[in-house]
């Protein structure tokens, strides 16, 4: 954990000294809600000046009437070390106290013109005391990196042209193993030592946090974030968590942290009313306070709000090496009257509902991250059907590089929490989602909001006796897998747990000593696999192009087909997808070569937990037309399960058999 001073410090209190960050450009690229890089200016740094090493503080609080810096050096004494507001009507406070370095608590004490008074932690800070403390902490984010290998194949490729297979963890709840304090946090470095080897074995190619920004309250999951500058001091220091990032890189796993821009919590040390007035947030309730989770919203029209949340996402992506940011509850952004009654919000100035400050904002924002930084990606959590999320800004779109595919989560689930007695009434709501799939670039979630707050696990949502339950998992998270688009699964789903996610526990870590979650664990380790290995589930993953039905249409069977294309032909894969508990033996299938096809999937394999139902023999095809070809092969199929074929070889082609081959002594 953080190692930082606890009660006052030795650092003899000094007048300050007069010395600036800022040059006359900062403060116009300020003021115009420009500069993208505020954490080199803002918030406390330990610099050195006039041959003295100090800390230099500076903060925005352009309606304060007084503004001093109090901590555990000075006592909190609110008189020892006043601030100097600057002269540019930018609004920033500054002092430079000699003899100050890091690890030293502190606050701003600020009185406004009102009478107002307050001590407000420091929105930029690096680092916060442990919560339920509150005060930020003077740091250094020196760190020397280790995955220069990663960044610069990172920077070779395009974000989106490889597999994407996502493994959601929040860190508090992933595993706890202290034997000394039970059930206590594992640090980042402890996790460090686990998550990475763990990813990799899981053939995960991302692992996504959920927000590890300083946050008071633990049971918001971090999305109630007070420190944008800082992760959460609960597991370390933030060069602590620059080395569990450091780790997953070098283990070959890209890391997307969630960032949450939409809204922060109303806690007195945190930015709301922040000089006395509504500095960051909207001071009038209709636009500033949101009903659903009691928390101020951004003014996304100010320009120095707009700089302080566009520098705080260029911020993790430079300081922490960060691959991808999914942006929390965009919907919420976009619509003014979202979650509100009628005389509840205000329209826009056309009389409309929709958020015209939150949608320039989350153009530019793409706009700054795609151009400084081309080998990232950025995530909508967008729930609605507002077009052209993942169309690029120079279109009318927000620029967003995928986006949440939510419309496909909540039909699967639906469809598959049906009784398979009556799923034959419900197809459409099965194969819905490809009229839509290449209208955005999607990622399909499997996130935590699906298991919590009585919705049960995964697991627990299937219909069916024990051995059915886990058919139907796998043929969900095979299903998912020859669906285009990006894969997420949220920690405990990729082995099944039982219960559903409970943030003050570990995860059900014994369940994988039995055999049926063995099976999931399994399944979605060689899903993963499979995705890498074959082009064709990736190279045109968000592409209309990448996708064909063979037979979309067999709803008494309960029974889909498709195609994944890649770039070359001899790549492409026919999935077979069985929603019933029957076995079909002979079950024809029209295929687009004649030829010779190999099962080399199959969800329903021993090894899995199946039944073992498998097409072992290399599949003739037959000059018979059906679905729209004019080859077919006739298959056995598995009960509620997804089989994976390929194309081997053609006629005429001949290999020598051995003696095991032909069964002969």
């Amino acid at each position: 954990m953080a190692k930082i001073k606890a009660v006052k410090s030795n650092v003899p209190v000094e007048a300050p000294a007069w010395f600036s960050l800022f040059s006359d450009e900062d403060i116009q690229l300020f003021k115009a809600g420009k500069h993208h890089k505020l954490f080199n200016k803002l918030g406390s740094h330990v610099v050195e000046h006039a041959g003295s090493q100090g800390t230099y503080f500076a903060v925005w609080a352009p309606n304060a009437k007084q503004v001093s810096v109090v901590g555990n050096f000075n006592g909190w004494n609110r008189s020892s070390h006043p601030m100097s507001v600057r002269w540019d009507s930018s609004g920033i406070w500054e002092c430079f106290i000699p003899g100050l370095g890091p690890a030293e608590y502190y606050k701003y004490f600020i009185q406004s013109h009102s009478g107002y008074e307050v001590e407000k932690g420091d929105p930029y800070a690096f680092h916060w005391e442990t919560p339920p403390h509150t005060a930020s902490v003077t740091w250094d984010l020196s760190y020397e990196w280790n995955d220069e290998a990663w960044m610069a194949k990172r920077k070779m490729e395009k974000p989106l042209s490889k597999p994407i297979s996502i493994y959601e963890v929040h860190l508090g709840s992933w595993r706890r193993m202290d034997k000394e304090k039970p059930n206590a946090f594992l640090t980042y470095r402890e996790l460090a030592e686990q998550l990475p080897a763990y990813c990799q074995y899981m053939n995960f190619t991302h692992v996504e946090f959920m927000p590890v920004m300083e946050h008071p309250f633990y049971g918001s999951w971090g999305y109630q974030v007070v420190g944008f500058y800082a992760p959460s001091s609960r597991y370390g220091t933030t060069q602590d968590f620059m080395y569990l990032i450091d780790k997953l890189h070098q283990a070959g796993i890209g890391v997307i942290l969630d960032w949450v821009p939409s809204h922060f919590p109303t806690d007195e040390h945190g930015p709301g009313y922040f000089d006395g007035t509504h500095l960051y947030e909207w001071d009038d309730p209709r636009k500033g306070f949101h009903p659903d989770w009691k928390s101020f919203i951004f003014n996304l029209s100010r320009h120095e709000v707009r700089a302080f949340l566009i520098s705080n996402a260029v911020f993790w992506l430079e300081k922490y090496h960060i691959d991808g940011l999914r942006v929390d509850a965009v919907a919420s952004m976009l619509y003014l009257d979202y979650s509100r009654e009628p005389g509840e919000w205000i329209p826009n100035i056309h009389g409309g509902r929709e958020n015209l400050d939150s949608i320039s904002f989350l153009q530019e924002l793409n706009q700054v991250i795609h151009t400084e930084y081309s080998d990232v990606f950025t995530v909508a959590e967008e729930s609605t059907s507002w077009p052209g999320v993942t169309h690029p800004v120079s279109q009318g779109g927000l620029g967003f590089d995928m986006k949440w595919m939510m419309g496909w989560m909540h039909d699967t689930l639906g469809y598959l929490q049906t009784d398979t007695v009556y799923r034959k009434y419900h197809h459409g709501q099965l194969t819905f989602s490809m009229m839509y799939a290449f209208s955005e670039k999607f990622t399909l979630p499997l996130s935590h909001d699906e298991v919590v707050y009585g919705k049960g696990s995964l697991i627990n949502k299937m219909p069916g006796d024990n051995w059915q339950q886990f058919a139907n998992l796998r043929l969900l998270y095979a299903y998912m897998f020859g669906h285009p688009g990006a894969k997420m699964i949220f920690m405990g789903g990729e082995f099944a747990q039982r219960h559903e996610w409970r943030h003050d526990f570990s995860l059900d870590w014994h369940e994988i000593n039995n055999p049926d979650h063995q099976g999931i664990q399994r399944v979605v380790k060689d899903l993963n696999k499979l995705y890498q290995d074959h082009p064709a589930l990736y190279e045109a993953n968000f592409a209309p192009e990448g996708f064909e039905w063979i037979n979309a249409d067999d709803a008494e069977r309960s029974v889909i087909s498709w195609t994944r294309k890649g770039k070359n032909e001899q790549d492409t894969l026919i999935f077979v997808a069985n929603f019933s508990p029957v076995v079909w033996k002979n079950y024809r299938l029209g295929v687009p070569k004649m030829g010779y096809y190999k099962e080399i999937f199959n969800s329903d394999n021993l090894y899995y937990g199946g039944s073992d139902l498998r097409n072992l023999n290399e599949l003739e095809t037959s000059p018979i037309p059906y679905n729209r070809q004019t080859h077919s092969v006739s298959l056995k199929l598995p009960p509620l399960a997804v089989i994976v074929l390929k194309f081997s070889h053609t006629y005429g082609w001949f290999k020598p058999q051995t003696k095991k081959e032909t069964g002969t002594l």
